[in-house]
């Protein structure tokens, strides 16, 4: 059995902490808007884009309501919540849906500096 090693040199994921919510029904207006106009854009427009949206609003509003800040707890909260619904009759799954959430918010922020090759 080999022993898992961890480059030390490597630096952690940079939190990120959104301002108070203000308003959180018009953040969830515009990320609903926002998200439901780019999963229509990554593959076809459905009925269902609609749909995972107003959902994944539902969920980043209340938890933003409930005074979550931080992007990355936000963006989990969305994964784990995602999970029980029904992605069958979509291209998308609960990670895409809560990571297209993280980079909406992240560009909305002027943070468009991506990881990963993108």
């Amino acid at each position: 059995m080999s022993d898992l090693k961890l480059d030390s040199s490597m630096d952690p994921i940079p939190s990120i902490t959104l301002e108070t919510a203000k308003n959180p029904e018009q953040e969830g207006l515009w990320l609903q808007e926002r998200l439901q106009r780019f999963l229509d854009e990554q593959f076809i427009p459905e009925a269902v884009n609609g749909e995972i949206a107003k959902r994944a609003t539902q969920i980043f509003v209340r938890q933003r309501m409930e005074g979550e800040n931080d992007l990355i707890t936000l963006v989990l909260a969305l994964v784990m919540e995602l999970e029980a619904y029904d992605f069958s009759e979509s291209f998308f799954g609960n990670f895409s849906v809560a990571n297209a959430v993280g980079e909406l918010v992240l560009e909305s922020l002027g943070i468009s500096d991506r990881c990963c090759g993108q």
